[in-house]
């Protein structure tokens, strides 16, 4: 049976057949997921941990224990073990003084914005001014929604610390759900490739950062749009961005590259659906705050404008190290002008590639590049790229390098902080160790840029089309025909459609079956 090739037309690779491809029958509807142990030598390595790579019977042999169910119960096992991280500041450091909660690095947001915002003394988010210099809520209105929520449950009983205790459990439980969300999401994006959403469940970045603010409601928001696109449905993909730039702003960026993929491969009618569904859809949840509390709404876009440089960023170095720091003015006109270089230089990169990228790398491109030009960089932004990282680039080796380097960010800043606000006892890392840790995260994310871009240069260096795939987050794109190329990009073996086999590999004027 070894020497002959399968009469089933759902084969898939297992056995040997006379041109030295491997098929093996299984369901139609379910293609044979990629085991990372089989094609990483990285997860190979640490599968020994478990006891080894399974065996290729494994994943028929317990039908309840599917990949996606694992990943979430990963997902949900590492998020409570970031929760316990939190502990001693949940035991009185968010209260005992400032230097203690850097020192634990258990720092979170959430319970001191639970009175700093008014949400203790019940005030309407946008709506009611808050004393001091704030006034108002500095948040889009699905997380101001999300703040408020959370705040009902919140008994408003007993001291203020205990109040806060509780309302960082509530949106901890709540952000948990959105954690299992965002790796369940990127485990059915990639339909042959459920494991890669291990890379999200694992990550340590992800247990250290989640429950600092409230990024991860965007972030799953963002997950389900990509799965929605990869499925070829538009309009839910457009609807679901939207209300993720409701939260955060990040997500609107996700329309650059797809335009560029989009007009390259000829699908306007795909993007004029999505684009309409997120414009509709933020402007759905944004327009009542607007019109009922114009100033409270426009806190968030005021606030961004008016920051100064603050921590992460690289023109936080630039001002420490100058004798004549720049202007927060000057700063907003060159990081945007950082940035429009950069989506420049993106968009040519997508237009002119060998072959069409997939959305996920240029969705990671252009989210870093907006996290390496902007000029605050806070650590739970981490979670932005996450998911688009293990989707852009599946490969253990280089997410762990990236998140080695984000680690060592986390720790880097909570030391600075407590450097700086413990007097002369000067406990924590002083202001040249910051900045190296600085350059860190930097370099770190540079480097996952880099593969990614030598993946699109190079496409048979990207491991997921080495397994035969064209782009599983691409929905529509996904085999799609170049309309619009700049240069040379016209591949010679583009994929134009995708038989039971593998993909149809267009050569010249012939089509071919391509076995994978």
């Amino acid at each position: 049976m070894s020497g002959m090739p399968s009469a089933d037309p759902s084969a898939r690779p297992g056995a040997e057949t006379p041109s030295g491809s491997a098929y093996e029958p299984v369901s139609p509807q379910e293609p044979e997921p990629v085991r990372p142990t089989k094609e990483d030598e990285v997860a190979r390595a640490g599968s020994e941990l478990l006891g080894g790579p399974s065996g290729r019977r494994a994943l028929y042999t317990a039908d309840w224990w599917s990949p996606v169910r694992v990943i979430a119960l990963i997902a949900l096992g590492m998020f409570a073990l970031g929760m316990v991280q939190k502990m001693p500041c949940y035991n009185g450091a968010w209260f005992s003084g400032a230097s203690s909660q850097y020192t634990h690095a258990c720092y979170s947001d959430i319970p001191h914005l639970y009175e700093g915002r008014g949400f203790a003394d019940g005030l309407v988010p946008y709506f009611d001014r808050l004393p001091g210099e704030m006034e108002y809520l500095e948040y889009p209105v699905l997380t101001g929604a999300f703040m408020e929520m959370a705040s009902w449950v919140t008994p408003g009983s007993g001291s203020i610390q205990h109040q806060e205790k509780i309302y960082w459990m509530v949106n901890a439980g709540i952000l948990m759900v959105c954690a299992a969300v965002v790796a369940v999401c990127v485990s059915r994006t990639h339909r042959r490739r459920p494991w890669d959403a291990l890379l999200v469940a694992l990550a340590p970045a992800l247990a250290l950062t989640a429950t600092i603010n409230w990024d991860l409601l965007a972030v799953a928001l963002t997950s389900a749009a990509m799965m929605m696109w990869a499925r070829a449905r538009p309009l839910a993909f457009g609807v679901l961005l939207g209300l993720a730039t409701a939260a955060k702003l990040y997500p609107v960026l996700l329309l650059g590259p797809l335009l560029i993929l989009c007009w390259r491969a000829g699908r306007w009618r795909a993007f004029g659906t999505g684009l309409v569904g997120a414009a509709g859809t933020w402007l759905a949840v944004n327009l009542p705050v607007i019109l009922l509390a114009g100033d409270g709404w426009s806190k968030f876009y005021t606030f961004s404008q008016e920051r100064d440089v603050d921590f992460g960023s690289f023109w936080l170095i630039l001002n420490q190290r100058t004798e004549s720091p720049l202007s927060t003015d000057t700063v907003n006109i060159l990081a945007v002008a950082l940035m429009l270089l950069a989506c420049l230089a993106i968009g040519a990169l997508g237009l002119s590639a060998p072959r069409r990228p997939r959305f996920a790398q240029l969705a990671f491109l252009v989210v870093a590049a907006f996290i390496l030009t902007n000029k605050v960089y806070s650590p739970q932004y981490v979670l932005w790229l996450i998911p688009l990282a293990a989707l852009a680039r599946p490969r253990w080796r280089d997410f762990l390098i990236w998140q080695a380097c984000e680690v060592a960010y986390f720790l880097g800043i909570w030391l600075y902080l407590a450097y700086t606000t413990s007097g002369d006892a000067h406990k924590g890392l002083p202001t040249e160790g910051y900045q190296v840790a600085i350059v860190i995260h930097l370099l770190g994310t540079l480097y996952l840029c880099a593969v990614v871009v030598r993946d699109i240069l190079m496409p048979e260096r990207d491991v997921v089309r080495r397994g035969g795939d064209d782009d599983p987050s691409g929905g529509v794109l996904d085999g799609a025909e170049d309309a619009f190329v700049l240069g040379l990009a016209a591949h010679p073996a583009r994929p134009v459609a995708h038989s039971a086999e593998g993909p149809l590999v267009k050569w010249g004027a012939a089509t071919t079956d391509m076995p994978r």
